[in-house]
């Protein structure tokens, strides 16, 4: 089952009301086409709540998802400064502004993602604050508000490790709202509501694991883990987070065999194990809603897939970070782990060089084609990751390395991830050591995940692919671009156009 795209209504202040698409188990978009749609009206039935939880998912896909112009995605918004890649088009001046760390308050990936963002919000506020009255199946209900509490969690997780200060809304806003200019909320409140939305969501009655898309229990407690980990750093720096985060983790560990790793590279991309085993939660497509054109950013310029498809050259590997996995590491073998040097003409025909590495990560074979299928050339609707098994296992080990050291459980965490990497894992570490291990892990498996970014911003530390350290984040060169990091680039600039519209924001340091 997929979750479809929905038709919104747009409010004030970047907020949306309720769409009427309801959810289905099969493959088709089915619409209601109704021109106004209030409270009033519509939050009477149990097909009304889950119509407005769609409106909720649908967001989803917007806020990384979509289209920032010029051969970039909103996404990039995270992935460009991270230094692991190069963008080798000159067709964006806001998506070059973000690889030389040049980009301002006008920088268009940051506006869109701030609407998107309160556009998720709002519609998951108009949820929490309807469902509630509607006569229909207790249990379902309870169901559908866990979900709508996590989504916005979600949400303002993101937003609060971007800019820092946000504006807290947790009601539906109109005209007449208090919160219509809303004024910025101290990180530790906003924080401390993702907290308290998780914990409602994590005892909403959610199955375990969850094929569909939805949400799961296993989503919930997991992000749950990659918020106390993020409060036990910077810049909260609530350090009893870490055993918040490992019992959290550990209870998602203690979810297999439904849950765990694939046995190799290649099935985590594949279209038929979407939602399964290791891919706790990701943003949904599907054909006929919408494609998520991940994988065009990392298609080479050459002509190598099945229907024709170009790449946008936008996510080269930065050559430094290529060479800085260990010998023998499967990730980097060509075409099995997260990068290929070849590919196969048309998809499936002869092999030709691609001239330097390329990102294989999110390729979609089914699509695009192999060495013994020809690709359907149905296009790219691979869904979006935002939380895999492997990422847990980490915060596990990096969390209970905190609390007391590196113990066998959280070594053979580890250890995990690097024997399906082929790697060998020491059974003995020091503290330190065995930190900076689990530091290197996360730059190297969960790479061109958009995670890199929100690491070293928690950690203020940023990986150097020359010398294989750890490099302070204020002064540390981004290799790509050669430029240096500064303290400002801790947070990214508040949109003008929000500080336009809204008199009660103010603008972050250094823009």
């Amino acid at each position: 089952m997929k979750i479809f795209k929905l038709k919104d209504i747009n409010r004030a202040f970047t907020i949306a009301l309720i769409t009427t698409t309801i959810l289905s188990c099969s493959d088709f978009l089915e619409e209601n086409n109704q021109s106004s749609l209030n409270p009033n009206t519509f939050y009477k039935t149990g097909t009304h709540a889950e119509s407005a939880l769609n409106a909720v998912y649908a967001t989803t896909r917007q806020i990384f998802g979509g289209d920032s112009g010029g051969n970039s995605k909103n996404w990039h918004l995270l992935e460009a400064v991270s230094g692991q890649s190069v963008n080798n088009s000159s067709s964006n001046p806001d998506l070059n502004s973000l690889a030389l760390l040049s980009y301002n308050s006008n920088l268009i990936h940051a506006k869109n993602v701030w609407a998107a963002t309160y556009k998720l919000v709002g519609n998951a506020n108009m949820v929490i604050e309807n469902v509630p009255a509607i006569f229909m199946s207790e249990t379902r209900k309870k169901q559908i508000l866990g979900e709508a509490y996590f989504l916005r969690a979600w949400a303002y997780f993101n937003a609060v490790r971007i800019w820092g200060d946000i504006p807290l809304i947790t009601s539906p806003v109109g005209t007449g709202s208090a919160d219509f200019y809303a004024e910025r909320t101290s990180q530790d409140i906003v924080y401390d509501q993702i907290v308290s939305d998780l914990q409602l969501s994590e005892a909403a009655g959610l199955p375990s694991t969850d094929a569909t898309g939805r949400v799961s229990l296993a989503a919930v407690k997991s992000l749950l883990a990659k918020v106390y980990l993020t409060m036990a750093g910077h810049p909260l720096n609530i350090t009893e987070h870490y055993a918040n985060a490992a019992t959290k983790a550990q209870e998602v560990i203690n979810l297999s065999p439904s849950i765990g790793l694939f046995d190799t590279y290649g099935e985590i991309y594949l279209e038929s194990n979407e939602n399964t085993v290791e891919h706790i939660f990701s943003v949904q497509y599907a054909p006929n809603v919408n494609a998520s054109g991940e994988s065009l950013s990392f298609l080479p310029a050459k002509n190598i897939t099945k229907g024709g498809a170009t790449g946008w050259q936008t996510n080269l590997p930065e050559m430094n970070f290529y060479n800085s996995f260990e010998s023998g590491d499967l990730r980097k073998v060509n075409r099995q782990g997260w990068f290929y040097t070849d590919y196969f003409v048309g998809g499936n025909g002869a092999l030709t060089d691609l001239g330097g590495p390329h990102v294989f990560k999110a390729f979609n074979v089914a699509n695009f084609g192999s060495n013994t299928v020809e690709g359907n050339g149905l296009g790219d609707f691979l869904n979006f990751s935002v939380i895999r098994f492997a990422e847990v296992l980490l915060i596990y080990a990096e969390a209970s390395n905190e609390v007391s050291g590196p113990s066998a459980a959280a070594i053979d965490a580890v250890k995990r991830v690097r024997d399906r990497a082929g790697l060998t894992t020491s059974s003995s570490f020091t503290k330190d050591a065995f930190r900076e291990l689990i530091w290197k892990e996360r730059w190297h498996e969960l790479c061109y995940e958009r995670k890199t970014w929100f690491d070293m911003v928690r950690l203020r530390k940023a990986f150097n692919s020359i010398t294989g350290g750890f490099d302070n984040f204020v002064g540390h060169t981004i290799l790509s671009s050669n430029q240096t990091l500064q303290e400002k680039h801790l947070l990214f600039p508040i949109p003008a156009l929000e500080l336009v519209n809204n008199p009660n924001l103010t603008q972050n340091t250094g823009y």
